[in-house]
């Protein structure tokens, strides 16, 4: 039997000043995404998207968890049971400062390779809605 491989949580916090509502929208609707997190994206139902990236691959995902203006989470298919990516809206209640908190999995070589990914992909979005 093949054994499961130990893959890493990876957790990263990035500040973003926009409302949590607008936000929402782009980490969410599959319009919004497309602007900044694959190339293209579209949905099958309310639930059922496909991301096409640059490169031309094509992955489906499921959204399973959905709280308005606060969370998303998204099952691909094709990754072990138990895993997804996850954008959660963070607003500090002194502050009001909003974060965009990502939480993905991946083996322990490609850690710093996504960790880079997103860094970079923030800044996109960052620029789009003028953050």
């Amino acid at each position: 039997m093949a054994k499961k491989q130990v893959r890493d949580q990876v957790v990263l916090e990035f500040p973003v000043k926009c409302s949590p509502s607008l936000l929402f929208n782009y980490i969410q609707s599959a319009s919004g995404l497309q602007e900044w997190f694959a190339h293209k994206v579209t949905t099958k139902s309310r639930t059922d998207y496909v991301f096409v990236y640059d490169d031309g691959q094509e992955m489906k995902a499921k959204l399973s968890k959905s709280v308005h203006n606060k969370l998303c989470r998204f099952e691909f298919e094709n990754v072990q049971d138990g895993e997804y990516i996850e954008m959660e809206i963070i607003v500090d209640e002194l502050t009001d400062d909003v974060a965009l908190k990502v939480t993905e999995f991946c083996s322990p070589e490609e850690k710093r390779e996504v960790e880079e990914l997103w860094h970079s992909q923030i800044e996109i979005l960052k620029d789009v809605i003028g953050a």
